[in-house]
């Protein structure tokens, strides 16, 4: 009967620790399961797309509704010249959300993909918890209804964008560049290029990037190449953008009076104005294959001075007591990138060195 016990407790005592290997396994294979899940799936709480801003347009005489719809009459409205956003929230979203204005012949595809379909920054910062506002600002993309007519052509262009954009001075590729060489995603990244089709001023696209603002609340905006210039003036007319990111901005806003020769931001703004800028934190990024020297390069010789202005606004909202940083990426030891720093082969990268500086700056909370 003793004998009977003793077996029964160490058969019992075996079948718990059996229990307990069983409990570890599962948890570990859940925490396994979990962290793969995280790198592979992603959960979005709510998303959505609206209109920001805009205007309407009336035209003068009396609208007949028994008429034809392809008779032309008056007394109708248009609403035009507002921007298009795309939001997703991720679940538990961080307290400030992520805007982002494309640049150039460009529209919101720019942030959301790259030209080889890797995810874009907009899906990279998701995941790391930012909610993601895309837009499109009037007159591009899906926000193509405007009030002021415009002209689209169709002149073939594809080599000045590539030589512009710092691929490389077509048909060769820049030694190293950071840009995926085949043909599809050459093919890709020139069809995701999109023409205005109106008449719109910059602004117009302030005042829709405002209305964006207000909708959306407390923000950082992102801004790309031409967006640039609207996006600085968006910070100026809306406290809700509590920092700005840009990316290759071509033009910048200056206090009057200080306003050096060559920018293409347009006029210097009063400097209680100016002053908001200095308000919030500015990190501004710059690729490769810019030239210290002057060069035979058309193109080359554009990015060098804007990059030198870039550095001298920099140092005047400094002074101002401002926090504006310029990172020119050569000089951190990453090389090859182009103008569209944010789809590179290196993007990744990018987005952890800009994870710090939102770190370093609260904006990660």
């Amino acid at each position: 009967m003793e004998n009977i016990n003793r077996n029964y407790k160490k058969g019992a005592i075996q079948g718990i620790d059996f229990f307990i290997l069983i409990v570890l396994a599962v948890t570990i294979a859940s925490c396994v399961s979990t962290k793969q899940n995280q790198n592979s799936h992603l959960i979005i709480k709510e998303q959505g797309a609206f209109s920001a801003g805009g205007t309407v347009v009336k035209s003068e005489g009396t609208f007949d509704a028994l008429k034809p719809w392809n008779v032309q009459q008056g007394g109708q409205t248009r609403h035009g010249d507002h921007a298009d956003v795309f939001y997703q929230l991720p679940a538990n979203s961080k307290r400030y959300s992520m805007v982002f204005l494309h640049g150039y012949g460009q529209s919101r595809r720019s942030w959301q993909t790259t030209a080889d379909g890797r995810e874009g920054f907009a899906n990279i910062f998701l995941r790391k918890g930012y909610g993601v506002y895309l837009i499109d600002q009037p007159g591009r993309g899906d926000a193509g209804q405007t009030t002021k007519p415009g002209q689209i052509t169709a002149t073939p262009d594809d080599q000045t964008w590539f030589t512009q954009f710092r691929i490389g001075l077509y048909p060769n590729f820049n030694e190293g560049v950071q840009f995926p060489k085949d043909s599809t995603s050459l093919d890709q990244f020139y069809r995701m290029m999109t023409p205005n089709t109106g008449n719109v001023d910059e602004p117009t696209i302030v005042n829709a990037m405002s209305a964006v603002f207000d909708k959306t609340g407390d923000g950082i905006l992102f801004t790309h190449s031409a967006g640039g210039s609207p996006g600085w003036k968006t910070a100026i007319k809306n406290d809700h953008v509590k920092a700005i990111v840009a990316i290759e901005p071509g033009g910048f806003t200056f206090p009057e009076g200080e306003v050096p020769e060559g920018n293409r931001g347009g006029a210097g703004v009063p400097l209680n104005e100016f002053l908001k800028l200095t308000k919030i934190p500015i990190v501004v990024y710059y690729g490769d294959y810019i030239p210290k020297e002057e060069t035979n390069a058309a193109s080359l010789n554009f990015w060098r001075n804007v990059l030198a202005t870039a550095r001298q606004w920099a140092k005047v909202v400094n002074a101002h007591g401002g926090d504006a940083t310029i990172v020119h990426l050569p000089e951190l030891g990453i090389k090859g990138n182009t103008h569209f720093i944010m789809s590179d082969l290196n993007s990744k990268e990018i987005a952890d060195l800009l994870a710090k500086w939102l770190k370093e700056k609260g904006l990660d909370k």
